[in-house]
């Protein structure tokens, strides 16, 4: 009588299929048995049930993988960062297996006793939204799943100044990468309130669109005695800003609302900030985003649009890993859209500034912070989450790297009848 083959040799055609001759991990499987491709490899794929391939196989691409990973039935060990570009080009997915690929994948599965049922999503992902893309409710519903996961699990990733966007990593007497996260932070909402001219004349009336924790908020009230109306459609994000803006003793100035941008109306203020929002906007409601921040504005009034963008622009799928588990119906655009479309709304815009380098940073520290309190962090929501974060994070942090995403910052002003927009003759006061 044989010997039973082992799981490697039942998974090895496939790999080189996905692969091809050298996979670029070391793959470890459920019953002991491992393929070890020859030379250093950044790290071990652990394949620990036949659950793994049975997500792969029902939804084969990143999203299978994406499930398998997230249920823990795929465990990653190594330097994240590395292993996610050793499989940046070389996930498998269906159209590179072809159709042949695809059947012999689905004989193993078979003979693995993966095609037994079909697994159900990781409790963590988001199930398809329903209803027109950016309605005021599929919104609040997509913000809802990112966000409302828990303030502590924020604040073990985020650090103390609990800011979600790109930091800006540099030193009073240059750049440095030599900067703490919280001090970075400070140094990205204190140049967006120099770029809006609040250190010009103090007491000024600031909106914050999608304000988050009220971080923005709080740096524009201590440093400069703005006057603040925070808005978020997230409820724990507003009674969290809330509460950190009367404990620091900040309340007299700033009012935090949860409500919808597109709801405010006969205000004005002298300056907006928005800083991480504008990627949940899409680009069909791009024309009613900037008209409306234009409306709010008194004439000499600034924008700053703090946003990811990608060359050509990018809708996140549904059935990607990021569109079922991190950012649903979340869109990047191009940057030079955006200034189109700023102009058309009737800004004239001054200035385009990229952080991209900063964001990399900036993730690679929140992955840091991750790493090192992660009991913790899976206590505070779930395993499955703090997976998808790390994961999440460190892809992130590689295409900002690479290139591949970039972080704009995009300033611009309404100008008086007479064309007077009172802005610096140049950035010297920004820096």
């Amino acid at each position: 009588m044989g010997n039973k083959p082992t799981v490697a040799a039942a998974f090895t055609p496939l790999l080189r299929l996905a692969f091809g001759p050298q996979p670029p991990l070391r793959f470890e499987f459920w019953d002991g048995s491992a393929i070890e491709p020859p030379g250093e490899v950044p790290g071990t794929m652990r394949i620990r049930s036949a659950d793994a391939l049975s997500h792969m196989i029902w939804a084969p691409g990143e999203l299978g993988l994406g499930r398998a990973f997230v249920s823990g039935a795929v465990d990653l060990d190594g330097d994240i960062f590395k292993i996610c570009r050793a499989l940046q080009s070389a996930v498998p997915d269906q159209a590179r297996l072809g159709a042949a690929g695809v059947v012999q994948a689905a004989d193993a599965a078979r003979k693995l006793g993966a095609l037994s049922r079909r697994p159900k999503p990781p409790a963590e992902e988001a199930p398809p939204l329903r209803g027109r893309l950016h309605t005021r409710a599929r919104d609040a519903a997509a913000i809802s799943h990112h966000y409302d996961v828990g303030d502590d699990f924020y604040r073990l990733v985020l650090g103390p100044s609990m800011t979600y966007s790109c930091a800006r990593f540099a030193a009073a007497e240059g750049d440095s990468t030599d900067v703490s996260l919280e001090d970075a932070q400070a140094a990205k909402h204190d140049l967006i309130c120099r770029k809006l001219g609040l250190a010009e004349r103090p007491g000024m009336r600031l909106l914050d669109v999608g304000c988050g924790w009220g971080s923005m908020a709080m740096h524009a009230a201590s440093a400069y005695d703005a006057k603040i109306v925070g808005v978020t459609i997230s409820g724990t994000q507003a009674d969290s800003a809330r509460k950190r803006a009367a404990e620091a003793g900040l309340s007299d100035n700033i009012e935090i609302r949860q409500t919808d941008y597109r709801d405010l109306r006969g205000e004005k203020f002298d300056a907006i900030s928005s800083i991480g929002m504008f990627e949940h906007v899409g680009a069909e409601r791009t024309p009613e985003y900037f008209e409306t921040l234009h409306s709010l504005l008194r004439p000499q009034g600034r924008l700053l649009n703090h946003a990811i963008s990608s060359r050509g622009g990018s809708k996140i799928k549904n059935r990607s890993f990021i569109g079922r588990y991190v950012f649903p119906d979340g869109e990047l655009q191009d940057v030079g859209n955006v200034v189109l479309a700023m102009e058309r709304a009737g800004f004239e815009v001054r200035d385009v500034e990229s952080l991209r380098e900063h964001y990399a940073l900036t993730l690679r520290q929140w992955v840091a912070n991750l790493e090192s309190a992660w009991p913790e962090a899976v206590a505070q929501t779930s395993e499955g989450r703090a997976r998808v974060w790390r994961i999440y994070m460190a892809a992130s942090a590689l295409g900002f790297e690479d290139g591949g995403l970039n972080l704009h910052q995009v300033l611009g002003v309404v100008p008086t009848p007479e064309g007077n927009a009172a802005m610096p003759a140049t950035r010297r006061a920004w820096r």
